[in-house]
C-alpha cells in the first residue's frame, strides 16, 4: 500500500497538468517582446493584427497573463471600474 501512494499521486498530478497559455494560441500568432524600465518583460501575442494575450513576467513575482476574451483586439475588462482579468502561472512542472 505504500507504494501506491506515489503512483496515485503523480497519476493525480498528471491529470491537473494544463497546456502553456502560448500553446493554446493560435498558430499564426507572432510575439513582439520588449523590457519596461523596472525590469518587466512584456510580450504581446498579435493574430491577424489584433491583440489576444499578454505575457507579462515581472522582475519580482508570478508571471501572469492578460487575455483578450471576445477576439475584439482590446484586453478584457472584469466591469466599468475593474481592471482586466489577469491569470497568473502560480504553478508548473
Amino acid at each position: 500500500m505504500r507504494n501506491a501512494l506515489p503512483i496515485i499521486l503523480a497519476m493525480t498530478l498528471a491529470a491537473c497538468a494544463t497546456a502553456a497559455p502560448e500553446d493554446m494560441l493560435a498558430k499564426d500568432a507572432t510575439p513582439a517582446t520588449h523590457t519596461e524600465a523596472n525590469g518587466d518583460v512584456i510580450t504581446e501575442y498579435r493574430s491577424d493584427n489584433r491583440l489576444t494575450m499578454v505575457k507579462v513576467v515581472p522582475a519580482r513575482g508570478a508571471t501572469y497573463y492578460i487575455y483578450d476574451r471576445n477576439g475584439d483586439g482590446v484586453i478584457d475588462e472584469r466591469d466599468s471600474k475593474g481592471g482586466p482579468m489577469t491569470y497568473y502561472k502560480l504553478f508548473s512542472w
